[in-house]
């Protein structure tokens, strides 16, 4: 596990580009997950539909918190 930040290297400070990153890869869940959903009504299964949903929402959830972080640190 490396212990030195390659900020250097980015321009973008460990710590800055992981929330960067868990802002992206919560709202690529997003989308993704209406696929899933989509799928499961297709196949009528509104079990697996609501289930995909609620970890639509959470992950909606996260990304708003981490936009609401990256904008308090990105312009401090």
């Amino acid at each position: 596990m490396a212990t030195e930040e390659t900020g250097h290297v980015t321009g973008t400070k460990d710590k800055d580009y992981n929330l960067i990153w868990f802002t992206e890869a919560c709202l690529s869940n997003v989308l993704r997950l209406e696929t899933y959903v989509s799928d499961a009504e297709r196949d009528g299964d509104q079990e697996l539909a609501d289930f995909f949903r609620r970890a639509q929402a959470e992950s909606q959830k996260g990304a708003e918190q981490a936009k609401q972080l990256l904008k308090k640190r990105l312009v401090d």
